[in-house]
């Protein structure tokens, strides 16, 4: 008995209200029950978006006849004795701005695979074709499927797990091609910008070139790169074989920018290995229909991020005091939370699917990022492998390592205490203390792994006395809200609570600039109670708070003074540009 059949074709009879159409064909399907679905997320962003909640006019057809098709569940639909051939047609709307959701306007359509088709049940394996039936005025169709032999505007996908990793741009995008570490790359750039083709094909082969030497190998024919333009933009979601990135059209000239897209380019990059390939067992093959819990995102997003800016680095678009205050803002971004007391690395990986997403007011006193912990632990691990082996081995040989036994010889996830295994008997070096950091909040002392190599990592506020409520403030319409408390501050002990509008502080009416409570707590002493006058809920209260020292730390990495020869040496390994470009 063969496997059923599967093609989509979409559509856009009103791509100016937002919608596309899709047709899902299924023939040859023999069961007496057919069961569709929408998944609720998509891989790569760990969070349910209930993308079902737009999907409109579900129906089924025998032919030209309409069939009985019955909601089941928020994302399941059942047709009861189907006939061999049946036809599904239905709605999507389509108009949020991000890499990971569906976005359709008169001038072009991003469609999020695992927003926009629907799969047979259990069928993952199943694979299809999607037919794309282009506007009038829409000219191009960007995506890391590849096309069937007699259609260039209908594509292939082998199984499920494909296609909802291959998203699909649609419209009039500038398009160019560049060949890189011996892959075929295309780049799909979606409005307007002051970019310089020229410039960028030239630093981003540098960026191919530096990860696949990394990696070993290139896993990919052909790879895409699909690029939204906006007046304010960011962001990255990586696939199979291409990338989707969001950027501000007109900061490819300002320095600073560029070189944070090239951050972007390389992180999302590194994920064709790291995740799409390398990955913990939970991490695939995916449930579409609920939570994929893993604790191992410290090492898939963690490693990743410590590696972006790295490549950058290598690939001499940092200088060495660049990269090195990139790596310490993983510091600041972390211990500046004190939800870094709260949740370890494993833990944020763990919850990425309740809190990553979903931060408030209180997230920095809970949680912190896998990305930043991860690229914390990254580095204390290269720096260590780097400094037992005496420069012979690092992080890069573990990766690769792990990347040739885990994906290409077994072709399946990795537990983490296998990874550690391995990374252990591949350097000779035991990294349990780093490991076991992972899962606890107890830190490390990264000094003990930064001064190995002649630096070391100096909080610039250690010493200061700055005096803080432990609040953050905003202003609206000239009135000034608090919109964090820091856990533990005067300001946590004493009650003031998120929300509260400041109105005056010891008497002292509070200007929308803050010079007011920047006065008090310039001249105030430790313990100091001042008298903070609130309107809670439109109702006037007096709290009396503390003022206690400031707990902003500002990290930074700084060479020793007294760094010796050896430690320079493996310092130079460390940073150095990269030999293969």
């Amino acid at each position: 008995m063969s496997d059923p059949r599967i093609r989509f074709t979409i559509s856009f009879t009103e791509p100016q209200a937002h919608y596309v159409e899709i047709e899902m064909d299924i023939t040859d399907f023999t069961e007496t029950t057919l069961d569709i679905g929408m998944p609720v997320w998509t891989p790569g962003s760990y969070l349910i978006r209930e993308y079902e909640r737009h999907v409109e006019v579900v129906e089924a057809f025998a032919g030209t006849d309409r069939i009985h098709c019955m909601k089941i569940s928020k994302n399941t639909w059942r047709i009861q004795d189907p006939p061999l051939h049946t036809k599904i047609r239905y709605r999507v709307y389509g108009f949020e701005i991000s890499v990971r959701t569906n976005m359709i306007n008169v001038d072009r359509a991003f469609l999020s695979p695992s927003a926009t088709f629907m799969y047979i049940k259990n069928r993952i394996d199943l694979s299809c074709t999607v037919q794309v039936i282009l506007p009038e005025k829409w000219h191009h169709i960007s995506t890391g499927l590849p096309k069937t032999a007699n259609d260039e505007h209908t594509f292939y996908a082998e199984n499920f797990d494909v296609l909802y990793d291959s998203p699909i741009e649609i419209g009039n995008q500038d398009i160019w091609y560049f060949e890189a570490a011996g892959v075929q790359h295309e780049f799909a750039m979606v409005g307007s910008g002051n970019y310089d083709k020229q410039q960028l094909t030239s630093d981003i082969t540098k960026i191919i070139k530096e990860e696949t030497a990394i990696w070993g190998e290139n896993p990919n024919i052909n790879y895409v790169f699909i690029t939204h333009n906006y007046q304010t933009g960011g962001g990255g979601l990586e696939h199979l074989n291409s990338t989707v990135l969001g950027a501000s059209r007109n900061a490819y000239q300002v320095p600073n920018a560029y070189k944070n897209f090239l951050c972007l380019i390389a992180h999302e990059y590194f994920h064709l290995w790291n995740v799409k390939r390398l990955r913990p067992k939970e991490l695939g093959p995916f449930n579409y229909d609920e939570e994929n819990y893993t604790t191992g995102l410290w090492i898939m997003e963690g490693f990743t991020s410590y590696y972006d800016n790295l490549v950058i680095r290598r690939c001499g678009f940092f200088s060495v005091q660049e990269y090195l205050d990139m790596l310490a803002n993983d510091f600041n971004q972390v211990y500046n939370r004190p939800g870094y007391r709260i949740q370890s690395a494993a833990l944020a990986s763990f919850d990425a699917w309740i809190k990553q997403y979903r931060p408030d007011e209180n997230s920095a006193n809970t949680s912190i990022s896998y990305y930043n912990k991860g690229a914390m632990l990254a580095v204390a691990l290269d720096l260590y492998i780097l400094t037992e082996t005496q420069g012979t081995k690092r992080l890069d040989d573990v990766l690769r390592a792990a990347y040739r036994s885990f994906y290409k010889q077994e072709n399946r996830g990795f537990y983490e205490k296998e990874f550690q295994t391995l990374a252990e008997n591949v350097t000779g070096v035991n990294l349990s203390a780093i490991f076991e950091a992972a899962h606890s909040t107890e830190e490390l002392d990264y000094n003990l792994y930064f001064n190995r190599v002649g630096y070391e990592l100096i909080d610039l506020n250690r010493d200061r006395q700055e005096l803080s409520l432990g609040i953050k403030i905003a202003t609206q319409d000239g009135r000034t809200f608090i919109k964090n408390v820091e856990r533990g501050s005067g300001a946590w002990d004493a009650g003031l609570n998120v929300d509260d509008e400041l109105i005056a502080i010891n008497g002292n009416r509070l200007d929308t600039a803050g010079k007011e409570l920047e006065f008090i707590l310039q001249n105030g002493q430790i313990d100091e109670i001042v008298d903070v006058l609130i309107s809670r809920d439109g109702l006037i209260r007096t709290i009396h708070a503390p003022i206690r020292p400031s707990t902003k730390q500002q990290w930074c990495i700084r060479e020793k003074p007294e760094a010796t020869s050896i430690e320079k040496k493996i310092a130079e390994i460390w940073l150095s540009v990269s030999k293969y470009l």
